[in-house]
């Protein structure tokens, strides 16, 4: 598995803005006219850096973004395998408790993975596990209300 880089709330941090495709382009532009950095154009999103103040900013001035994403969380996988691991290492309790509840979005595009409900799936077992490991109980999904939302790319 590739090494665990977690992402820090300090100064500049990497975004990613979510867009449909065949907007990468013009998000690019527009994030560019912002003021973003270290702009890259992926398939239906682009990422960036700025600080937090620029992630308000995003969130107010940009027309053909979906949302905005600050990763928690990132690394490159080798195997499916490697993905309840990750997840695993993560302490989720950092971010909900176990009387919250919690969804899933799961986006996949590499060979590693060929459903996103797979992914969705793997994840929430990780986070699942750990708490049930750690308090005894766990926090349950829900599709409608949830109170934090998890997205997976």
């Amino acid at each position: 598995m590739g090494r665990k880089k977690q992402i820090s709330d300090d100064a500049d941090f990497r975004m990613v803005a979510t867009t449909f495709e065949g907007l990468e382009e013009v998000l690019s532009e527009e994030l560019k006219a912002l003021g973003a950095t270290q702009i890259e154009i992926h398939n239906r999103s682009v990422s960036f850096f700025g600080d937090q103040g620029f992630l308000y900013k995003t969130n107010l001035c940009l027309r053909t973004a979906l949302r905005i994403l600050k990763p928690i969380s990132e690394t490159e996988l080798q195997n499916p395998d490697d993905l309840y691991e990750f997840v695993a290492a993560t302490d989720w309790s950092r971010f909900f408790d176990k009387s919250q509840t919690f969804l899933i979005h799961a986006v996949t595009n590499t060979t590693l993975f060929n459903h996103s409900g797979f992914v969705a799936q793997k994840c929430k077992d990780a986070i699942v596990d750990q708490f049930r490991g750690k308090f005894g109980s766990r926090p349950d999904v829900s599709k409608e209300n949830p109170d934090f939302s998890l997205y997976v790319y």
